[in-house]
């Protein structure tokens, strides 16, 4: 018997689910609460005062309906509720329990229950419920709140300048569960917060708590207070919002898409003035060197820039002169030392760098990423930033962070569990909250959770004008979530919300483990079970493909496609005698194929044992390979800010004794394949210019050192920076230290801008032809094919025919030596190097060549090469 746990699940207001050991036909069962919240058990016996309703059995267990809404339930017993709804009211304001007794009514089991699915019930209509702070055009103000569970709820109030609240009663909307306030726009300015008296399980208590807008639409510096504030004010709208001209829009097919932090883009870019590095103000710098360089890859093709979370999180003071920074000259210890990551780690806590992976308000700017958190520049310097962008070309994307809140209990950064506590995180059977994703999981399947999710989407998409989000480890949502954000976003006009909804881009992680794993709890919005809806999934066959390895690898010097395998062995005992790196090689091939085409579930062709197979037939880690029903929903990708960056991951894996140029060369070849596969092509900023973190491989808290990006070539590419943080890296060190003493690895400035060109060129080669954006599984089955795939297919070559009103061929040769690829039926055609690869006057390049005469298209080392022309008639 254990109060302090969950077991029970009040499903909805006749049922209770609940599995314990024995039968239960025998025992008399009563759902108990208590509303001082005084339930205890003394000597075996429940003690407190409480309120009771008999619970009878339900033979045959939950409905049909019920397992498919509650499948994690289905084997739990089914006993049903008789209650008015104002009594379940009154008990969702209390301390619930179930409990057992035997015939002679001696208590057997007692357990808390878990009330999400009763609260979505009994209070349905609470989903088209305005929430947060609304402004109306009489005049009026309206600040909303759904607490359900709360016995009591009030405005805190700060008149300006004062330290002391003013309380301000709210009235409650029995039907919905929302507690509102009504005053005018002289509001304007004003702190505020909530003060919520309600039970909550993680104390077992009635607390009273204040606590911030979960719908905060502006916050002072560190988030204490929600700020009313009206986003339409002119005063927080830069000049020509309303006429903002967008960059066109492109279907996710053919989506280019580049991925930086806020602070890592400009901390270090001494073109931006000072007071602005770091923030969302240095992308509104025109002439700077980090918007010099994004003005170029968006000429060249790059059509959106992926932000890592931009909203309000939790880790970062907010204030300039709140934030600590490392002692002592990083720059003068040896490339190989601990010191400069041990510094780092003695300020961490407090100095003004994190990724931002853990939310703390959905829908309101992060004040570190502003030049001044505590006023509205926040919203200001966000929608200049955006109007700076797509002044440039590039659309903007949003990585947001749903799946997960950064606290939950009565912690002071548990916003939404402090209002209604047990219901927005999902809990695990015995009640505790699942914290897969590493913080406290959210439960996007609750009505008002989903809710959240979308209203805040709207808000960007809406307020912000944002283009895109990145969805956080996406497979904890359900796809209906999903869906139902895309359908949302699908009903925006220009005409009646100033955006397009239509052109706004969804993609992210499909990656299936945890609680919600397998399907568990609802239908995912993962990778195998997203095909048709449109929104894009991270591809990661073919990043393990091209890279080598996997995403937690212990030895990192495992090889794949671009890093050297059995063409260009490491020498490591990892990857096994020459004649299964040769049979892994040619798989990976075959994995990288299917990923050049979109991923396609339903793409046909020769794989390299000679078996004519589909996308879906072909199996990587147990899981089909190609799950994708249209192109557009791949996201083909080969680094991302997770895991190490692709110099630091080749710097692992390749031969140590590979010079700069060949290692660039290399790179080149990885990054190829994500300008010219099917589907959306994701590039980690910097990787087109040979940026490295130092070999760390999860540097969410490492700190500027490690992560800014570096503009200037001289000060190298950010290799050599000191071994990476112990708290990720210390089991790498011993491959790590030997690297970073090697003045050798790191590229000279020529080599960095030689890679930039290149990369430049790819995209430009995209950028012309409809071919490598096609729209269609049916359209990539007709035009894309792999001429010499099967049994006598090249171990480190992939040859890739594109047709169209132009032919491609594009070769892909990972080995260090030159190659022929015969395709007899292109004799006599006409085929020469791209256009743009032929300006290049790049040597090694210019010696790709086709021979009319024999069909031959013969490649030098560790180079792609795209050829274009016509092939011979009839």
């Amino acid at each position: 018997m254990d109060l302090t746990r969950q077991r029970a699940h009040w499903i909805d207001r006749s049922t209770v689910a609940w599995r314990f050991e024995g039968p239960v036909g025998d025992r008399r069962c009563d759902l108990v609460w208590s509303a001082d919240a005084a339930l205890e058990i003394i000597d075996g016996a429940l003690s407190g005062p409480h309120e009771t309703l008999p619970l009878r059995v339900k033979p045959g267990g939950l409905t049909s309906a019920q397992r498919r809404q509650w499948p994690h339930l289905a084997d739990h017993a089914a006993f049903t509720v008789e209650a008015d709804e104002e009594t379940i009211k009154r008990a969702l304001t209390a301390q619930v329990a179930v409990t057992a007794r035997d015939e002679g009514g001696w208590l057997l089991v007692a357990t808390g229950a878990q009330l999400p699915g009763v609260l979505d019930d009994v209070y349905a209509d609470a989903v088209h419920a305005d929430l947060g702070c609304r402004f109306h055009d009489d005049g009026g103000v309206t600040i909303s709140v759904w607490a359900p569970t709360a016995r009591w709820v009030a405005l805190e109030w700060w008149a300006t300048g004062e330290t002391d609240p003013e309380i301000i009663a709210m009235w409650r909307d029995d039907h919905t569960g929302v507690w509102r306030v009504d005053g005018d726009w002289g509001w304007t300015g004003r702190r505020y917060r909530f003060r919520v008296e309600v039970y909550h399980p993680a104390t077992q208590r009635i607390e009273t708590m204040s606590v911030t807008d979960p719908y905060s639409v502006a916050l002072t510096a560190n988030s204490t207070h929600s700020v009313v504030a009206n986003l339409l004010d002119p005063l927080l709208i830069p000049a020509d919002w309303g006429t903002l001209r967008k960059p066109p829009a492109v279907s996710p097919a053919r989506a280019q898409v580049h991925e930086v932090s806020v602070r890592d883009f400009s901390i270090y870019d001494r073109s931006v003035p000072e007071q602005k590095r770091g923030t969302f103000a240095a992308f509104a710098t025109p002439n700077s060197t980090g918007m010099r360089h994004l003005r170029r890859l968006a000429d060249a093709g790059v059509t959106h820039l992926h932000l890592l979370p931009a909203f309000d999180f939790a880790t970062v003071p907010e204030r300039r002169d709140e934030q600590q920074h490392p002692e002592g000259d990083l720059a003068a210890l040896p490339p190989d030392a601990k010191e400069q990551q041990e510094r780092i780690d003695a300020v961490r806590a407090n100095d003004g760098y994190n990724w931002g992976y853990d939310p703390l308000h959905y829908s309101v700017p992060e004040g570190s990423y502003s030049t001044d958190p505590d006023g509205p520049e926040r919203i200001t310097e966000f929608r200049e930033m955006v109007a700076a962008l797509n002044g440039t070309g590039l659309r903007v994307v949003m990585d947001v962070v749903y799946n997960h809140t950064v606290a939950g209990g009565v912690n002071e950064h548990a916003v939404l569990d402090r209002i209604v506590p047990g219901y927005y995180h999902r809990l695990l059977a015995d009640g505790r909250v699942a914290d897969s994703t590493c913080c406290a999981n959210t439960a996007p399947e609750h009505a008002m959770m989903g809710k959240l999710v979308v209203d805040s989407v709207l808000r960007w998409a809406i307020d912000y004008k944002v283009d895109g989000f990145r969805f956080d480890l996406m497979g904890h949502h359900p796809r209906e979530n999903m869906v139902a954000v895309r359908t949302a976003l699908d009903r925006l006009t220009p005409q009646r919300d100033g955006v397009d909804g239509r052109s706004i881009l969804i993609y992210g992680e499909g990656w299936d483990f945890g609680e919600v794993g397998g399907n568990q709890r609802f239908v995912q919005a993962s990778q195998l079970q997203l095909a048709g809806t449109g929104i894009g999934t991270f591809n990661d066959r073919l990043r393990d493909a091209v890279r080598g390895g996997q995403a937690f690898e212990t030895n990192p010097r495992s090889q794949g496609y671009a890093s050297g395998l059995f063409t260009d062995p490491n020498g490591d005992d990892v990857n096994g005698p020459a004649e299964h790196q040769r049979a892994r090689l040619l798989f990976q091939q075959d994995l990288i194929k299917i990923g050049l085409t979109g991923n396609l579930s339903s793409y046909r062709f020769v794989a390299s044992s000679g078996a004519v197979v589909t996308g879906g037939e072909f199996y990587y880690n147990g899981a089909r390979a190609g799950y994708c029903a249209s192109p557009g929903e791949c996201v083909t990708y080969v680094d991302a800010h997770d895991n190490e960056i692709l110099f630091d991951t080749l710097a692992f894996k390749l031969p140590a004794s590979l010079p700069p140029a060949d290692r660039a060369r290399m790179q080149l070849l990885a990054l190829s394949f994500t300008v010219l596969g099917q589907g959306m092509g994701f590039v980690a900023a910097g990787s087109e210019r040979l940026r490295s973190k130092s070999l760390d491989r999860n540097s969410f808290d490492s700190g500027d050192w490690f992560n800014a990006i570096r503009w200037d070539p001289a000060e190298g590419n950010g290799f050599g920076l000191g071994l990476p943080p112990a708290w990720d890296n210390a089991d790498k060190w011993p491959f790590a230290a030997p690297l970073l003493a090697d003045p050798a690895l790191i590229p000279p400035p020529e080599v960095i801008e030689w890679t930039v060109e290149r990369y430049l060129e790819l995209l430009r080669i995209r950028r012309d032809s409809p071919l490598f954006g096609l729209a269609t599984a049916v359209e990539v089955q007709d035009r894309v094919s792999f001429p010499l795939s099967g049994r006598g297919e090249t171990p480190g070559v992939i040859t890739m025919r594109l047709t169209g009103v132009d032919d491609f061929v594009v070769i892909f040769n990972a080995a260090p030596r030159t190659v022929a690829q015969k395709l007899p039926d292109l004799r006599y055609g006409s085929f020469d190097l791209h256009p743009h690869q032929r300006a290049s006057g790049d040597d090694h390049l210019l010696q790709s060549a086709f021979d009319q005469a024999t069909g031959i298209f013969t490649v030098p080392p560790r180079t792609v090469a795209v050829f274009t022309g016509t092939a011979p008639r009839g």
